[in-house]
């Protein structure tokens, strides 16, 4: 997919995606560390991620089928609220913890029981904080049965969200941007192979 080899070569280029050790919020220990906050520094690219996104969106599920899109702080929010504006659907998010203060509203925006969200995200991993906004969307009486990530790190956030009914989709994985910067000699082949690796 053109889309994909030029995103990947983005990522690299900019240092969006790095090969080496890491340690992952969850503490998990990975071969690669991509980091999707600096996309939105690059209008272009940011907009040409978020066209594709809605043309995925478009094709597996179809744009006419959610009331809303749904978020969480903040990568994922960012992109959230470009393809809300690009799709004129509402928006809501679901904060980590609820607010200290106020309403101490653990939901942001505006909604009404029984329609349906779509839940939008930069990266998957294990799908933790995911799981944990499904959850309390469910509990406020929302419909959610799709997520649209835009790389899928491919460690068992699928299983995650399908344990609570929601199946994953992804723009692009991180085989698929591996894959690419290895065909167009960016990266070695250990670095192809530790990636491959960490994924089994």
């Amino acid at each position: 997919m053109e889309f994909v080899k030029e995103f990947a070569t983005f990522l690299h280029e900019k240092g969006a995606i790095k090969f080496g050790d890491f340690t992952l919020t969850s503490g998990k220990k990975s071969s690669y560390y991509v980091d999707l906050r600096i996309v939105p520094s690059f209008p272009h690219q940011f907009r040409k991620m978020i066209k594709q996104l809605q043309n995925i969106i478009s094709e597996k599920i179809g744009l006419e089928n959610f009331d809303y899109l749904v978020s969480v702080p903040t990568s994922g929010l960012v992109i959230a609220s470009a393809l809300a504006t690009e799709t004129v659907k509402p928006l809501i998010y679901v904060r980590n913890k609820p607010k200290d203060y106020g309403t101490s509203k653990l939901i942001e925006g505006s909604f009404e029981q029984g329609k349906k969200a779509l839940m939008i995200d930069d990266v998957a991993t294990t799908g933790g904080s995911v799981v944990n906004a499904i959850k309390s969307l469910k509990e406020a009486g929302i419909v959610i049965s799709d997520a649209f990530v835009i790389i899928n790190r491919m460690e068992c956030a699928s299983e995650a969200l399908e344990a609570e009914g929601v199946k994953i989709h992804n723009l692009t994985d991180i085989l698929e941007i591996t894959n690419s910067l290895y065909d167009q000699n960016l990266i070695s082949n250990d670095v192809l192979e530790n990636v491959k690796n960490q994924i089994s």
